[in-house]
């Protein structure tokens, strides 16, 4: 399975060199990556049905019991599926709808690192390595957002949803580290015998606030929905691929994978009904409102994904089979919808609904696969979505006393989703061919044929839903940990209620599509709401964010080094001297003190005299001078106290500081005057503030109980592992050498940098300015 997943990463890197080749003639054998991978899950189909669950582990990180884990059961088989297979025709869609763009490859590039990316995120067993999927997830999705870079549009688009779903990834990270503390393992099936520990620690709550702040984010839940529809900017494969079958499901997926986990308790079930509830029907509403076909199916994604977590939430037996079949459903006829969507745009210059009409005419096997998709996104037998919709009446109809709403708000739900389904697959290919459009022709059958595949495949699986019952259905509810036993898929159920709701919707649905038109009325209706909006109140407080950041900046950054500093140097004073205060434990003896001899008195004489003549003399040269005298003094009372590597030390920084300070002074003009008396006392009061705080410090660590451990081992070993006797440069060298490396490394860049700003000789029209 490693392999599986990386060979996408393979692929986008063999990319930077044959990606020429791929923008001409061959871009159509890109495909063969995900058609490859795509058969590679489909062989493990029936060992999954049989019940088996397969792993693979790996060695990460043995020093902290950490592996690199990967599972494969029946609901990341579903996931892996969908990715490969939808990957397949999204790839093979491309290779005709960007056919000779000039960043082609770029683009494939992305959709194969994209592709790996959530195959790992489905696959891992480790919560780590999951996470770090997820971030690859997001970073992937923001270059396929915004790959039309030219447009500001794209570029706000793609760099919002980067911040939503980023924060949404940091969320992810300290719930993850927070479970895997109180479970004392990282592996998600190792977790699963451990959800009594998890529900009754104190930790629960917060664990499953951050869970849900990073699959709401991800999957585009109330209020964090609204970079979906600005996501809409990116080409139609993009919006195919990210956000019918992949990464707007990944937040769906992670919810899967920890119900058995984390579900069943009052705040996970009612919080994910309330959350997904709001989001299935205000998206839902939002679809009346739009005109453009993309926004139409964005808002109708987002209010299939509401239905999922809704689903989730109810948490029974009957929910979950709902869930895990409407995911499927849902991938067939949306990604058909987008993909015909693309075709309409492509060919006719506009997603406007108010003005597209009479298309079959001219694209007719278009025409049929998006009224295919349609009758399946309605719940029209004999398609897979009328299971879809009656598995989610029959779970909403035993929730016992809450039935009748659930229920209604189901109802509600799936009527407006078939209105925004019949506008984008049906609406635009009835009716009177207008005369601007008579020219249109058919696209290449590598555009045409991706869709009627979905398209077809939802109404054979309606027809047929065996096909996915025992290999891909049953599997997935019972790894979410409900019994599969007696789960059965049929299209006809005879005459009950659920089948009375399902003709209601489809009544009332198709009496409202006929009744109620896409107009820009209605447009400019939903705008006059816009400024109570979720997306207007985040970006408000954003731009009231950025003014108080640029007016602070004012202050604070205002280009005076030494105001940085003083900043930095009064913050600490105030923290650490805080803390010495309350917590000072220390007391001088006097008697414990050493007499003072007649050198160490004329070395401190000599610190003094060079301190105080730093301080009040006005010319810079001799202040550095003093400086140097000061650091000298130093020097000889480590050399006092038996420290001479210290003091050979102390010397050589302060000899180079001083040559520093002689060189960057000859630079500056002469007779310059940037300091006056006031900021001469501050300076004076802040450095004596620090100066104390130094002292009190140090004589609070030397008032501790020494451990002698770590010094004990330098001292033994320096000679017998490393065969130095100065145990400080055996320590620099040797045992702590990376970091000596390092620590070198960073100062070779600086001095690169400062030396190549000294020499650094501007253009005349740029030094003007």
């Amino acid at each position: 399975m490693l392999i599986a997943i990386l060979s996408g990463f393979l692929f986008a890197f063999i990319l930077v060199f044959a990606g020429n080749d791929l923008k001409n003639k061959y871009a159509i054998v890109s495909a063969i990556v995900p058609f490859g991978l795509f058969v590679y899950f489909l062989q493990f189909t029936n060992r999954i049905a049989a019940g088996e669950v397969i792993k693979k582990t790996y060695q990460w990180i043995p020093s902290l019991n950490v592996n690199l884990g990967f599972t494969l059961d029946g609901i990341s088989l579903i996931f892996a599926l969908m990715i490969t297979g939808i990957g397949f025709l999204v790839f093979v869609y491309t290779a005709a709808y960007l056919k000779g763009h000039h960043y082609l490859d770029r683009f494939y590039g992305y959709l194969a690192i994209f592709m790996a990316a959530m195959l790992g995120l489905v696959l891992s067993d480790n919560i780590l390595s999951l996470f770090i999927f997820w971030e690859l997830t997001s970073i992937s999705s923001f270059f396929l957002i915004g790959f039309n870079n030219k447009e500001k549009s794209s570029r706000q688009s793609a760099v919002l949803a980067l911040a939503i779903t980023g924060i949404g990834g940091l969320l992810l990270l300290a719930g993850m580290l927070i479970l895997g503390n109180v479970t004392g393992t990282y592996s998600i099936a190792e977790m699963l015998s451990s959800q009594s520990i998890i529900s009754d620690s104190p930790h629960y709550i917060i664990i499953v606030l951050l869970l849900f702040g990073a699959a709401f984010t991800k999957s585009a839940q109330f209020p964090f929905h609204f970079w979906l529809p600005g996501a809409m900017k990116a080409p139609t494969p993009v919006s195919t691929y990210l956000h019918s079958a992949t990464m707007v499901k990944a937040g769906i997926y992670l919810l899967m994978r920890f119900t058995p986990i984390l579900g069943s308790t009052e705040l996970w079930n009612t919080t994910l009904i309330i959350v997904g509830a709001v989001t299935m029907l205000y998206a839902a509403i939002h679809t009346i409102f739009r005109t453009d076909l993309k926004g139409i199916l964005a808002y109708s994604t987002i209010s299939a994904l509401g239905i999922l977590v809704f689903l989730i939430g109810l948490g029974t037996k009957d929910a979950l089979l709902a869930a895990c079949a409407f995911i499927l459903v849902h991938a067939f006829y949306k990604a058909c919808l987008f993909l015909v969507t693309g075709i309409i745009d492509h060919e006719t210059g506009t997603r406007d609904t108010t003005v597209l009409s009479g298309l079959r005419k001219v694209m007719l096997p278009v025409a049929i696969a998006g009224i295919l998709a349609a009758v399946s996104n309605a719940g029209i037998p004999p398609s897979f979505g009328f299971l879809g919709k009656d598995l989610i009446y029959e779970s909403t109809l035993h929730m016992g006393d809450m039935a009748i709403v659930l229920t209604a708000l189901a109802v509600l739900t799936n009527i407006l989703l078939l209105y925004a389904g019949f506008v984008a697959g049906v609406k635009p290919f009835t009716g009177k061919l207008p005369s601007q459009f008579e020219k249109v022709h058919l696209p290449s059958y590598l555009m045409w044929a991706p869709p009627l595949i979905l398209a077809v495949g939802g109404i054979v699986i309606g027809l047929f839903p065996g096909i996915v019952e025992g290999a891909l259905i049953k599997p997935a509810v019972t790894a979410l940990g409900a019994n599969s036993g007696d789960i059965h898929l049929k299209l006809w159920h005879g005459f009950n209620t659920v089948l009375a709701l399902s003709a209601t919707t489809i009544g009332v649905g198709l009496l409202v599509y006929f009744v109620l038109k896409p107009s820009e009325k209605l447009v400019q209706l939903a705008q006059k709401f816009e400024i109570i909006s979720p997306q207007h109140i985040v970006e408000s407080l954003a731009y009231g964010f950025a003014y108080f950041s640029s007016y602070w900046s004012k202050i604070v950054q205002n280009g005076y080094l030494r105001n940085y500093i003083a900043t930095i140097i009064i913050f600490l004073i105030i923290v650490v001297g805080y803390t010495l205060f309350n917590h000072t434990t220390f007391e001088i003896d006097y008697n414990s003190f050493a007499k003072l001899t007649v050198y160490e008195i004329l070395t401190l004489v000599l610190m003094i005299v060079g301190i105080l003549f730093t301080v009040f003399t006005k010319s810079r040269l001799a202040a550095v001078a003093s400086m140097g005298v000061v650091g000298l003094a130093i020097s000889l009372i480590f050399v006092y106290y038996s420290a001479p590597d210290l003091a050979m030390t102390q010397f050589s920084i302060d000899t180079l500081t001083v040559i520093l300070f002689v060189l960057v002074l000859y630079k500056l003009p002469k007779y310059l005057n940037i300091s006056n008396t006031a900021n001469r006392i501050k300076d004076g009061v802040i450095s004596i503030a620090f100066g104390s705080l130094i002292m009190v410090l140090a004589l609070e660590v030397l008032s501790q109980p020494q451990n002698t451990e770590t010094s004990s081992f330098y001292a033994e070993n320096a000679y017998i592992l490393a065969k130095g006797k100065n145990v400080v440069n055996v320590i620099l060298v040797d045992f702590r050498g990376i970091d000596t490396f390092m620590e070198i490394s960073v100062l070779t860049i600086a001095a690169i940098g400062v030396f190549s700003l000294l020499k650094l000789r501007l253009a005349k029209k740029f030094r003007d300015k």
